[in-house]
């Protein structure tokens, strides 16, 4: 790949999806000497490097050990930070354009141990019954306590069509569980839409790709094809993020042209930027798709749907709407992905991925380790929540929110976020799918739209609507 392509590739902001694609941001960042070498140091590595290779038991080639050496630099940082080998680097380029093989999951870790965050709709994970919080002890008959992400995707990977059983320990479950996939190409739908009852329209957005921001542009104008909708929800559940060019254009599509939509804020000078509503950063040089928007995009009544498998790109989307009074957000504290990470190609087939910066909303939020707090609490079921509360601030080694004093605003109240299956004498919550109509979120979305009462659930009461 030329140095040309690597800097079109543009920042990504995910997680992990195993499946799978990497959580990471993508920016050409030339190399810079900042301080001296550390000659002591490296010396005390080469003697290491030497000892291991004379004497470990089995023969161990020099490509093992510098790559291992590099892995382990990485990710003894922080939990997004990661070597990419020649199979991962290319995974993580050809996930952000919507397809790519696996199971459809996004990974993180936890305890040692590969933690699920959110499984991708419509794929073997979502239809096998994985769910956000499972953690994976086993992918066949290996282990995965310390396990590099890396080298854990490696093994859910694998042929098309061909089985793979993965073992996972669910919270609430005395044992441990055995769920039996089938690989499968991943093509992730990034939009989907429909109108819903008193012409109010619904658009789901799973994951942000390169498309994102044009497709929906489709969907809303499909939306007001018969006259402008009354209302707009726009549900972003269980999105671990995907690519910042795509967040930025979506959040443009509702603000004024020009707002700010996201900054980020890190040591080196070239990691601080302002990202606007305005082509120049969500088309990059390309078309303008925003061109083709309805108008009533910019001032329908909106309520934005968020839970704790929303990262990263949606909670920029989410931090921006809601820093604007441009729509209520709804539902659960999102995961608190607020993090950049940055490719680093340290040769044309490997690349390093690295944390270099803190996202930001535009009243200067960090979401980093908090997330967005919804305007409106509202629990996953009419009995209570579903889906485990893994967030970043549960992940070892997380970065911090890097506000002082303000990292405990917006604390999540972890009791009252907790699955209300793990709590005793509690009915136990049914899974649903997101937009069908046994979802009470989206219910309670409706509801406030109509200026009706919303329950919050068992968890958080009553309240009374009032539409913006």
């Amino acid at each position: 790949m030329s140095s040309r392509k690597l800097r079109t590739l543009g920042l990504v902001c995910t997680g992990l999806v195993a499946g799978v694609m990497l959580s990471v941001g993508i920016s050409a960042v030339a190399q810079r000497a900042s301080a001296p070498l550390p000659l002591d140091e490296l010396r005390q590595f080469s003697n290491v490097f030497a000892a291991i290779k004379n004497n470990y038991v089995e023969d161990v080639t020099d490509e093992e050990l510098i790559s291992g050496a590099i892995s382990g630099m990485l990710t003894d940082l922080d939990p997004h930070s990661a070597y990419l080998d020649a199979e991962a680097f290319k995974d993580m380029r050809t996930s952000t354009q919507g397809q790519f093989g696996g199971l459809g999951i996004e990974i993180g870790t936890e305890d040692g141990f590969v933690k699920v965050i959110a499984p991708i709709e419509d794929t073997p994970a979502e239809r096998a019954g994985m769910q956000a919080g499972d953690l994976i002890i086993k992918v066949g008959d290996v282990s995965t306590k310390g396990m590099a992400l890396t080298e854990a995707v490696k093994l859910m990977r694998g042929p098309v069509k061909t089985p793979v059983m993965i073992t996972v320990m669910r919270q609430g479950q005395a044992q441990p569980i055995e769920i039996n996939l089938v690989r499968d190409i991943i093509k992730v739908r990034s939009v989907r839409s429909k109108m819903l009852p008193d012409d109010i329209g619904f658009v789901r957005i799973s994951q942000f790709q390169e498309r994102t921001g044009a497709d929906l542009v489709r969907h809303l104008n499909e939306l007001g094809k018969n006259g402008p909708p009354k209302a707009l929800i726009l549900d972003m559940r269980n999105d671990p993020g995907g690519l910042l060019t795509g967040a930025i254009g979506v959040s443009a599509a509702f603000l004024p042209a020009d707002s700010l939509v996201v900054s980020t804020d890190g040591r080196a000078p070239d990691s601080r930027h302002r990202y606007l509503a305005n082509p120049v950063d969500y088309a990059r040089g390309e078309s303008d798709y925003l061109k083709g928007l309805p108008s009533w995009a910019k001032t329908v009544p909106m309520v934005v749907l968020v839970n704790a498998g929303s990262a990263s790109a949606s909670e920029i989307v989410a931090g921006a709407l809601q820093d604007y009074g441009r729509a209520k957000v709804m539902g659960n504290q999102t995961f608190g992905k607020g993090s950049v990470q940055v490719i680093l190609p340290i040769s044309h087939e490997t690349a390093i991925k690295l944390t270099t910066s803190r996202y930001y909303t535009p009243k200067g939020r960090s979401i980093q380790a908090k997330g967005i707090k919804p305007d409106i609490m509202v629990t996953d079921t009419a009995v209570g929540n579903l889906f485990t509360v893994v967030r970043e601030a549960d992940l070892q080694k997380h970065l911090t929110n890097g506000q002082g004093a303000k990292e405990e605003v917006n604390k999540v109240d972890e009791a009252a976020a907790k699955p209300d299956a793990d709590k005793a004498d509690a009915p136990i919550p049914k899974p649903f799918r997101f937009g069908d109509a046994d979802d009470f979120q989206l219910q309670q979305a409706v509801n406030f739209l109509q200026g009706k009462s919303v329950d919050s659930g068992p968890a958080n009461g009553t309240v009374s609507a009032s539409r913006q």
